[in-house]
């Protein structure tokens, strides 16, 4: 990443620094200045609120550059979509230090980590089709309370300074806010018929929502190219309480009368009303239904 070779003689790689000055909780342009230290490189910092798109930034890369993405999961999904078609031969590295973080906690990686090579995880990206517009996604699409979660959330950061709490808006909507819908979800073909759902998400990693794991025994980047959805359903407010926390150890499958998981290549979820739905934490309003696909055929 430091120093390459060419025939020319020793040519000194640059570095682009990225980051996002609204990503996470504690963030601050000391933690990233301290980054920018340690490179051995040339690195020119970009905050990404200055930028029309990450298209950009990777257009103007050098063979020897490399680009250092930090932010959150957010970050990188826009990363990915904003970046799409284009060939990137250039290193990219990521130091997470969003709110939550969850492709580096399906990595084993922790926030603010040392940054890590992600260009493996960038290529073969599965997609989602949702109101006519198609996009990659890193983690997963969530569909039910995870979006009403999701839209409270967004409508709470347009007040500055109040902190959003995603475990007390899903416990606010389970009690009280959000209704189940009846769904059928169609995977390779097969249809599937579930009454009173409450989240209908389809992953292509492990984690989402800051660190709840629907479907614990998805491997990323698996060879068949395969993703898995998980339906919660049946259950009744109290119940759906009571199950709800285990979503984040993973325990929830035990539940076997209420939690299913699907696996294919080719999902499609209808609700029968409109909900919010999210795409790596990324809020669409009003969706009934999402089409989700592999990349590898």
């Amino acid at each position: 990443m430091l120093l390459q070779e060419s025939r020319k003689g020793t040519v000194m790689a640059k570095g682009y620094i990225v980051y996002n000055n609204k990503a996470g909780k504690e963030q601050n342009l000391q933690e990233i200045m301290h980054l920018k230290e340690g490179m051995q490189t040339e690195v020119e910092m970009i905050d990404v609120a200055t930028i029309g798109s990450y298209r950009e930034i990777v257009n103007r890369l050098e063979k020897e550059d490399y680009l250092l993405l930090c932010g959150g999961d957010g970050t990188l999904n826009c990363f990915v979509n904003q970046t799409e078609g284009l060939d990137i031969p250039n290193e990219i590295l990521y130091y997470p230090n969003g709110t939550g973080n969850d492709f580096a906690n399906d990595l084993k990686k922790e926030k603010g980590c040392e940054p890590f090579r992600i260009n493996d995880y960038l290529k073969k990206l599965p997609t989602v089709t949702v109101k006519n517009k198609t996009y990659r996604f890193i983690n997963g699409v969530g569909f039910g309370i995870d979006g009403y979660c999701c839209e409270v959330g967004d409508e709470i950061k347009k007040t500055p300074g109040k902190k959003v709490d995603y475990t007390a808006i899903a416990i606010k909507g389970l009690l009280f806010y959000f209704k189940p819908a009846n769904a059928v979800i169609t995977v390779d073909g097969k249809k599937h018929t579930y009454q009173k759902v409450w989240i209908a998400p389809t992953m292509h990693g492990r984690f989402y929502g800051g660190g709840m794991m629907p479907t614990p025994n998805q491997q990323r980047n698996n060879e068949e190219g395969m993703l898995s959805a998980m339906v919660f359903h049946r259950s009744g407010k109290l119940k759906t309480l009571m199950i709800f926390p285990s979503l984040f150890k993973g325990e929830h499958l035990k539940h076997t009368k209420y939690v299913e998981v699907l696996q294919g290549k080719d999902i499609t979820v209808e609700f029968d009303r409109p909900c919010s739905l999210q795409v790596d934490g990324e809020t669409i309003l009003n969706v009934t239904s999402y089409h989700a696909v592999s990349s590898i055929g």
